[in-house]
C-alpha cells in the first residue's frame, strides 16, 4: 500500500526585522537567489527607515519552515504625494523575490490586504515576480543597463564606443585625480555635489541621512568615488557592490564637470576600480525610456533592458505620480532650478523623503 502524500502548506507572515537571527536568515536567502538585489536585503530596508523615517516591512512565504518567497517594502507617507506601500522605497528594483508562483500570488494578496488596512491607496512593485491579474503592469517606461567589465584598463577604454571614448580621453588629459573612500569627508563632498546636481535638474535632493545610513549599513559593499580638479571635488558617485556587480547609484557633477569631462572620467574610473575589487559587471541602473540619461548610457555601449513594474490601486483611484518627467511638474521643476542652493538643500530633503 502506498504511503499517503503529505502536502506541505505555504504560509505567509510578517518578518521580524528587529530580530537579528531572522534578519540574518532573510539576508542569506536573498544572497542565495540569482535574482536577489541589494534592495531585497533587510539592511536596505532598515537603512531607508533610519535615513528617511519611512517604515520598513517584509513579508515572507514559507513552506515547511523554508523560505520560498519574500516581499520587502516600505510604508511611504508624504503630505504632498500621499501614502503608498513601495517595494522597495528609494530603490530601482525590488518587488517579490520568489521561487514559487503560488507564493507570489499569496504575497501580492497579503500586501494588498495591508494596503487597505493601513489606508494606502497605492502599492508599487519595482520589478521582481509580477502577480498579474488586476495589477497594472508597466513594461516600457524604464530600462536598465548592464554589461560585463573588461580584463584591464585599456580594454575597458577600448570597449567604450568611439565618440564616448573620445570624451573620456579628453577628460583624462585634464589632469583630474580620482579618490575613493567611505569617510565622513567623502560623504560630505559627494552629497554637496549631488545636491547641486539634482537642483540643477530641478528635483529635490534626498536627505544626507539616507546616504549615511546606506553607507553604514552596507559597509565595504558601498563606497564613494570622487573626481577632483586640483583640490576641488567636481564629480562624485556613491556606489553599491552586490555579488560581483557594481551599481553607481547616487552620482552627479558640478556645472564645470561638463567642461572638464569629469563625469566621463568618473564612470571610467569606477569601472576600473570595481574590476580591481573583483567585480565582473557594471550596472548603470535604470533610466526613463528615451530620456537624456537613457541615451547617455547607450552612448557608453550599454543596451537597454526593459524593466517591468506593477501597481495596484484602490478602486477608482489613480496611481500616485512621482515621475519628475511628468508634464504636471514642468512648472515646479523650472522654479526649483532657480532656487538658491542653500534654500533647495533645506526644502529638498523634506520633500524627497516622501517620494520613496
Amino acid at each position: 500500500m502506498n504511503a499517503p502524500i503529505i502536502r506541505t502548506r505555504t504560509t505567509v507572515r510578517a518578518a521580524d526585522l528587529r530580530d537579528v537571527h531572522e534578519v540574518a536568515r532573510l539576508d542569506a536567502w536573498v544572497m542565495a537567489q540569482d535574482n536577489g538585489l541589494p534592495f531585497h536585503r533587510p539592511k536596505w530596508l532598515l537603512a531607508i527607515e533610519a535615513g528617511t523615517g519611512q517604515e520598513a516591512h517584509c513579508l515572507i512565504a514559507e513552506r515547511g519552515g523554508t523560505i520560498v518567497a519574500l516581499l520587502p517594502f516600505h510604508l511611504v507617507h508624504s503630505p504632498l504625494f500621499g501614502r503608498a506601500l513601495v517595494s522597495s522605497a528609494f530603490a530601482v528594483g525590488g518587488g517579490i523575490l520568489s521561487t514559487s508562483a503560488k507564493a507570489t500570488q499569496m504575497l501580492a494578496q497579503e500586501i494588498c490586504t495591508l494596503a487597505d488596512r493601513w489606508s494606502c491607496p497605492t502599492v508599487e512593485l519595482r520589478g521582481g515576480s509580477l502577480p498579474g491579474g488586476s495589477w497594472i503592469e508597466k513594461r516600457d517606461s524604464h530600462a536598465n543597463f548592464l554589461k560585463p567589465l573588461q580584463s584591464d584598463d585599456e580594454a575597458e577604454l577600448l570597449a567604450i564606443p568611439r565618440k564616448q571614448r573620445a570624451e573620456v580621453r579628453k577628460g583624462l588629459e585634464n589632469g583630474l585625480t580620482v579618490v575613493t573612500g567611505r569617510s565622513a569627508q567623502d560623504l560630505d563632498q559627494q552629497y554637496a555635489i549631488y545636491a547641486e546636481s539634482v537642483r540643477n535638474l530641478g528635483t529635490p535632493v534626498y536627505p544626507r541621512a539616507l546616504m549615511a545610513s546606506v553607507l553604514d549599513a552596507f559597509g565595504d559593499d558601498a563606497d564613494i568615488l570622487t573626481v577632483r580638479d586640483g583640490e576641488r571635488p567636481v564629480a562624485s558617485v556613491f556606489s553599491l557592490y552586490h555579488k560581483g556587480v557594481v551599481m553607481p547609484y547616487w552620482g552627479g557633477g558640478l556645472w564645470d564637470a561638463r567642461r572638464l569631462r569629469a563625469n566621463d572620467v568618473m564612470y571610467y574610473a569606477l569601472m576600473n576600480h570595481a574590476r580591481r575589487r573583483g567585480c565582473t559587471h557594471f550596472d548603470f541602473g535604470r533610466s526613463k525610456t528615451e530620456s537624456g540619461a537613457y541615451f547617455f548610457k547607450k552612448n557608453w555601449g550599454f543596451e537597454p533592458e526593459p524593466m517591468a513594474y506593477a501597481v495596484q490601486t484602490a478602486d477608482g483611484q489613480e496611481p500616485r505620480d512621482i515621475n519628475p518627467n511628468s508634464p504636471k511638474y514642468r512648472a515646479q521643476i523650472a522654479l526649483w532650478q532657480k532656487l538658491p542652493l542653500p534654500v533647495a538643500n533645506i526644502l529638498g530633503p523634506w520633500i524627497a523623503k516622501g517620494l520613496g
